[in-house]
């Protein structure tokens, strides 16, 4: 049986030592424990062991200090060594045996309990069994309830509601509040439990008086102590918050300028409340605005029985009215329902702020002039129905109406010996005192130099300029309008001093939205010229992306193009287009086009490749993708083609005209200048004689007819010494043999240059002189040699040799000559000279030379 028991805590036990390690498992090891401690055998009525602790609730961070003492006859102990072993939750802390005291009794000591709750258990140490265990909680006192209040409810059913707070600081215990009243005169006293964590109650109506005083306070407990709110002594009517109230209706007295009456009801629930000391506050605007007036009039010690009389407001304005109630110090009700009233109306006051522009219209040679006004802070309406009217003249007889209008714009022509308008403000009661504008023209002077506009808030933006500030500059003139209305009743201005140089502008604008601001100076004269800038109060992505068109495709660019972005879509300001394109796993490239332009050509593209591109538009509020496209590259470039093709035209063109003109032309001049004239020497001659013409001598171009005859080439040379007689034997007789000519005449050793048949030159003749070509005759006849040239003289070539002839002599002149071609001999004969008939020598009469040629 004992062996039983044994096993059976055994295992008890060892459940609970594997459960003791999860932390989450403490509260379940804390009765496992508690049931271990019960485990008793049959017989047994005591515990294996006990725990004693001064307390299980304790101050969170003070010390705890507990005693295990394990009884000598537990079964689980019999006839073994004991030492005890102590846990706080998973982690061993150490014990320390009692004095005086076996070892069976154990003492622990924990200098600081951190934790809102643990199970602190003792055990034996050689066997790890738990005999015993204590939870402790740990936490702190309550603090006194706060802000204690109550309010009553005189809506059906009637009930007080009170309210406090529980403290700052967490007891970490479980704290019960009660909550408890006295009715003072009645000697009535109550108490209200509360459950844990409410700390509100609803008093029934049963339980107060509702003019009766009492004092109301809540009671905190915990473990550790227990603490009281201050009392709060009212009436429970003096605490009641009121139903809104009613207005029945507004009266308007006559020849009460400015006032308005109103009267006014509880709500049904609170129709018996007719006590003194209600307190009522009134609120108006004006109809239209948002803005009540600030603060409430206060109305004190009324009754729902008389009305109350509000003055001091606007002629001739309609108002918005709203009243509230309370009873002494009671909280306000909530703001009654709206009913509104027009105070009676009397004349306009005050002035009107006006500007204007003038334009010269060249067609009716008049100006335009468009005129604007708006109140001033002095300017009083006055009425609901305003009417403004703009004149020439002053006076009322024959006054010449521009404009009579509800609106607060006026535009119109005048002739320019005009100078002067006048504007006034019109209702039922009458008329304000004349606006005097003066008309100037528009001044060429300009100031402001700068204008920037940056959003300021969520629905205003600040603009802000720089000016050169002349003399006779008072102020300027800020106008704005929205882009997306054309009309002018959405124009807006201000006029400011010449002090300042920057203004907020406020009211209805938008976001996203485009606005044009200007700022024009205003001198004493006349306007000056406007600095225009375009803002947004916020900026966004554009709502579309322009479709790309593809325009000119090259083998190697492309250009592309797109449309303008419509003003309503852009949502902000453009700052670029992004194109981005590539072809097949190719890389992406991206060329960044100005706001301003819608076009761009893409470069270096390859040819006959396809690509693939799309655009990202961009404002300083986001940026959207548009859909891709594609295109493909040409093989050869179209321009290119072109100017091919234009360059083989005009040079065939070119080449046929050349050789026509060369072939078949009549002109001798450009058949000349293409290739040189062969001369025939039979047909030659010579005109002119001088020593300077050493070079080829080609047909003057300043003659309309130049001589068809004439020499390719001319030597002259002119010889200071005679030549004697072996000379011109030993030169004549110094021939080599050329080509089919025959035999030609010696090389001369005079000749500068000249080197016979083996030389490349292509004179046909050389004539030597022995004095310059415009001196008289010489006695001594000329001397001629023959060229050495191989080319044919004429265009066909005899195949034989030519026939020889015999320089003839003039009469003056010796006889002795050498002949021109091959002869039996060369013996000077000496006879008679016959007379010469020229025309049976030809090449000699080409060679002659007259006095009249040489003049």
């Amino acid at each position: 049986m004992l062996c039983e028991q044994k096993k059976r805590f055994f295992l008890n036990f060892k459940c609970l030592s594997g459960l003791i390690m999860i932390s989450t498992w403490i509260p379940v090891m804390a009765i496992l424990v508690a049931s271990v401690n019960g485990g008793r055998s049959d017989n047994d009525t005591e515990p294996c062991a006990t725990i004693r602790i001064w307390s299980t609730v304790v101050h969170l961070g003070s010390p705890v200090s507990a005693t295990c003492v394990i009884r000598k006859n537990c079964p689980l102990v019999v006839g073994q060594a004991v030492q005890i072993e102590w846990r706080l939750g998973s982690r061993s802390v150490p014990g320390s045996p009692v004095a005086n005291e076996s070892d069976w009794v154990s003492r622990v000591v924990l200098s600081s309990f951190n934790h809102t709750k643990a199970v602190l258990t003792c055990g034996i140490k050689a066997t790890s069994q738990i005999v015993a265990g204590k939870e402790i909680q740990a936490g702190y006192p309550p603090e006194a309830p706060q802000n204690l209040s109550c309010q009553t409810n005189l809506t059906s059913p009637n009930t007080l509601t009170c309210r406090w707070d529980p403290g700052l600081q967490e007891t970490h215990l479980r704290t019960n509040y009660t909550l408890h009243t006295e009715i003072w005169g009645a000697n009535m006293s109550y108490t209200y439990k509360l459950p844990p964590g409410v700390h509100h109650y609803i008093i029934p109506r049963s339980d107060f008086l509702l003019f009766s005083d009492m004092s109301i306070y809540v009671k905190a407990e915990n473990d550790l102590g227990d603490a009281t709110s201050e009392p709060v002594t009212l009436e429970p009517v003096s605490a009641a918050k009121f139903d809104p109230p009613e207005i029945e209706r507004i009266e308007v007295k006559s020849r009460r300028f400015g006032c308005l009456k109103l009267r006014w009801k509880f709500s049904r629930h609170q129709e018996w409340m007719c006590y003194k000391g209600l307190n009522l506050e009134v609120r108006f605007r004006v109809a239209g605005s948002n803005q009540w007036s600030d603060p409430p009039i206060l109305v004190d010690w009324v009754r729902p029985s008389r009305a109350v009389e509000q003055c001091c407001l606007l002629h001739g304005t309609e108002y918005s009215t709203q009243i509230r109630v309370r009873y002494l110090q009671s909280p306000w009700s909530e703001w009654s329902g709206s009913k509104s009233a027009v105070t009676l109306e009397t004349a306009p006051a005050g002035r009107l702020n006006t500007w204007m522009k003038v334009s010269m219209n060249h067609t009716s040679k008049q100006l335009d002039i468009q005129l604007f006004w708006k109140p001033s802070k002095q300017f009083l309406a006055n009425s609901q129905n305003v009417w403004y009217v703009v004149s020439v003249q002053k006076q009322d007889a024959g006054r010449r109406k521009l404009c009579h209008t509800s609106a607060h714009y006026c535009t119109f022509q005048l002739s320019a010996r005009v100078k002067k308008l006048y504007l006034s403000a019109v209702n039922g009661a009458g008329k304000s005192p004349l606006n005097e504008i003066w008309i100037y023209p528009n001044k060429a002077q300009s100031s402001v130099l700068d204008v920037a506009a940056v959003p300021h808030d969520n629905r205003s933006l600040l603009i802000q300029w720089s000016s050169v500030v002349p003399s006779s500059l008072i102020g300027y003139v800020l106008e704005w309008k929205p882009l997306l209305k054309t009309d002018l009743s959405h124009i807006q201005f201000e006029i400011l001093d010449q002090n300042q140089s920057s203004l907020v502008i406020t009211g209805s604008l938008e976001p996203y939205k485009p606005y044009r601001i200007s700022v024009y100076p205003r001198f004493k004269d006349g306007l000056g010229p406007p600095q225009t800038v375009n803002a947004y109060l916020r900026q966004k992505a554009p709502s579309m992306v322009p479709k790309i068109q593809i325009g000119k495709i090259w083998s190697s660019r492309v250009e592309l193009t797109w449309d303008e972005i419509p003003l309503e879509e852009r949502n902000g300001m453009i700052k670029d287009y992004k194109i981005f394109y590539w072809y097949d796993k190719g890389p992406v490239k991206v060329v960044v086009a100005d706001a301003e332009e819608r076009k761009v050509t893409l470069e270096n593209l390859r040819m006959e490749f396809l690509y693939e591109a799309f655009m990202i538009v961009s404002t300083f509020g986001g940026s959207l993708n548009g859909s891709t496209i594609h295109f493909k590259t040409e093989p050869f470039d179209v321009v290119t083609i072109a100017v091919i093709l234009i360059s083989s035209a005009v040079g065939l063109t070119l080449l046929i005209i050349t050789t026509y003109m060369t072939c078949f032309s009549k002109k001798k001049r450009l058949k000349g200048r293409i290739w040189p004239a062969v001369p025939d020497p039979a047909n030659s001659s010579i005109k002119i004689w001088t020593s300077e013409y050493t070079q080829f001598i080609h047909v003057s171009w300043d003659k309309e007819e130049p001589n068809p005859i004439y020499l390719s080439h001319l030597s002259f040379l002119d010889l200071t010494t005679k030549l004697s007689q072996e000379k011109d034997e030993n030169w004549s007789s110094s021939t080599e043999h050329t080509s089919d000519l025959g035999e030609s005449v010696c090389g001369s050793l005079f000749i500068p240059g000249y080197s016979g048949s083996n030389s490349d030159s292509v004179p046909y003749a050389t004539v030597l002189f022995s004095s310059p070509g415009n001196s008289p005759l010489p006695k001594e006849p000329h001397v001629y040699l023959r060229s050495e040239s191989t080319q044919p003289l004429l265009e066909t070539e005899e195949s034989f040799s030519p026939k020889c002839y015999q320089n003839v002599s003039t009469k003056g002149t010796p006889s002795e000559q050498c002949f021109f071609g091959p002869c039996n001999d060369c013996v000077p004969e000496r006879e008679e000279d016959p007379d010469i008939v020229w025309d049976d020598f030809p090449f000699l009469r080409a060679l002659a030379i007259t006095d009249s040629e040489n003049d």
